[in-house]
């Protein structure tokens, strides 16, 4: 019973930190990156789309990302979506396709960036330590009603807080790797 609660603990904190990857590859480094855009939400016909569901995106240059709409009609709806977004770029448009240049960031808007994302990471912490203590109430509630000993309950405790220090170990690699990334010119 224990072990089924940790293994399913385990299954949810690593989708947490599913989630945070998922996260910080929106975030820009100094490198063009198609994860960049690709779910930046697009108003087409009434509803909201994905990017990569409208178009192909592709890195003919390390600065330089080139977007092609599947749709010659959806063009004007991905260069609004792309105005309208936090990420302060102007696309470039010749009718067919769409450039986005990406400046090189300046030192200011680099420290902005690991702000977001030390942000990011705490909240994928948060997370996890949710997911404990859920673990432990559900651990704590089986031993009440004598499902399980109360050395199987400190045993139990005991793996779960292994794992979240673990989950949390993996939160500050991937951090540290994102951070690593936004700073080097």
């Amino acid at each position: 019973m224990i072990d089924e609660l940790l293994r399913e603990s385990k299954q949810r904190m690593r989708g947490a930190l599913d989630v945070l990857e998922d996260d910080l590859m929106a975030i820009r480094t100094g490198r063009a990156s198609p994860a960049l855009i690709e779910r930046l939400q697009v108003e087409y016909y009434g509803s909201s789309l994905s990017l990569i569901q409208l178009a192909s995106i592709s890195v003919p240059e390390s600065r330089q990302l080139l977007i092609r709409p599947f749709d010659s009609s959806s063009l004007k709806a991905i260069e609004r979506a792309i105005q309208a977004s936090d990420l302060g770029l102007t696309p470039n448009s010749d009718g067919k396709v769409i450039r986005l240049n990406l400046p090189p960031l300046t030192e200011e808007r680099r420290r902005d960036l690991v702000k977001m994302v030390h942000s990011r990471l705490e909240d994928c912490r948060v997370a996890i330590r949710n997911i404990r203590r859920d673990s432990l109430k559900d651990m704590r509630e089986f031993e009440k009603e004598k499902m399980i000993s109360e050395d199987e309950l400190k045993r139990g405790e005991s793996d779960l807080q292994e794992l979240t220090n673990e989950m949390v170990a993996q939160v500050d690699i991937i951090g540290e790797r994102k951070e690593t990334e936004i700073m080097e010119f």
